[in-house]
């Protein structure tokens, strides 16, 4: 095996250790490492939560005889930490273990971080080689980029439409408070697992008078996400199951700044400004990925505005003939795959690609 397919290799498990930290380490990265010796894995690790270990950390402490980490090379997704967080440096760790090779994934936006690592390794005489799998270190921590260049969440809009396009029927206020359900099982477990994953979860006041939703986890494991609420006038009824206190809620309204047990309402202008104010709002409040799952006027704001970095479609197998029209989106088709009889569409903004 050549250098270049050697390093490939090794980039490919440490790629492969970072997920298992996935829904559980934001707002900081997905990292994982390998440290190599002779051709051979000797130690591997991964960030598995938040405040805890970083992945370099967890990859030599896992090494059972370190008097070989002299002569072995470590793999890191994400380029080492130079500075002092809820951590010690993984710089300093690898220097003071006399690790001669780094291989480096991609750098580091985070502005404490960025080039200052690589820096530090190289000036203790350290051989260090960064851009091996650069794009898929990118795609892995793309939420992470978005947050340290854009400074604000990575936006993900969310929704399912019919066969003739459409994502609700007509309803009238004397309905019962329910969904319409458009897509299958397999699919609504799907927006479970993504929910686990997500800092922060937003829907429009229709939405919730309409579906009556929970806006939790309840079909995968894992945390439940904020619950953003857009109640303009407080017209919501305090029964919703979005007002049951079993998990943070902020609810956005014109009337006033209160917070009652997990409920925090936030007087916010809705002029044009209102994404823009919010996003920042969320960035201060270290909320690194926004879910939007709708409905139609709120998916459309942020289309219209160009405030999006992935949109994920469900096309379920039936038609409501007429009804509330799906948002119309141009992205890049990253993935189409069906769901049974149902077919998953999920789409990138190429406007908003960050290179690094």
């Amino acid at each position: 095996m050549d250098s270049k397919n050697q390093h490939e290799f090794f980039m490919s498990r440490c790629l492969q250790l970072a997920q298992k930290g996935r829904g559980n380490v934001a707002p900081n990265p997905l990292v994982g490492a390998v440290i190599v010796h002779n051709g051979r894995i000797i130690g591997e690790g991964f960030h598995k939560k938040f405040g805890e270990a970083h992945a370099e950390v967890n990859a030599i402490n896992s090494v059972n005889d370190k008097a070989l980490l002299s002569q072995s090379t470590i793999y890191v997704t994400l380029e080492p930490c130079a500075h002092f967080g809820k951590t010690p440096p993984c710089a300093d760790l690898i220097i003071n273990n006399k690790i001669p090779k780094v291989v480096i994934g991609m750098r580091d936006p985070f502005a404490k971080v960025n080039g200052l690592g690589i820096k530090k390794l190289e000036q203790a005489g350290c051989i260090v080689e960064v851009g091996v799998l650069k794009d898929k270190c990118m795609e892995l921590n793309r939420e992470f980029i978005v947050f340290h260049t854009k400074k604000r969440p990575y936006i993900i809009l969310k929704w399912a439409q019919t066969l003739d396009g459409f994502i609700d029927k007509n309803r009238t206020p004397d309905e019962p408070m329910q969904p319409n359900w458009i897509t299958n099982e397999i699919c609504r477990v799907l927006v479970h697992k993504w929910r686990s994953e997500t800092k922060a979860i937003m829907v429009g006041t229709n939405t919730v008078k309409m579906d009556n939703p929970e806006l939790n986890v309840r079909s995968w494991a894992g945390k439940s996400p904020l619950r953003i609420i857009i109640d303009k006038d407080l017209s919501l009824s305090n029964n919703l199951n979005v007002f049951d206190n079993r998990y943070k809620t902020l609810v956005l309204t014109k009337i006033k700044n209160e917070t009652v047990d997990n409920t925090e309402f936030y007087k916010i202008g809705f002029g044009e400004k209102f994404i823009p104010d919010l996003l920042k709002i969320l960035y201060m409040r270290n909320i690194s990925s926004l879910f939007v799952e709708g409905g139609q006027a709120l998916l459309n704001s942020f289309i219209n505005e160009g405030y999006w970095d992935e949109v994920r479609i469900f096309t379920g197998n039936k038609y409501f003939y007429s009804g509330i029209e799906a948002p119309k989106i141009d992205g890049k088709v990253m993935v189409q795959e069906g769901l049974h009889d149902n077919v998953l569409t999920i789409q990138e903004n190429i406007k908003q690609t960050v290179d690094l």
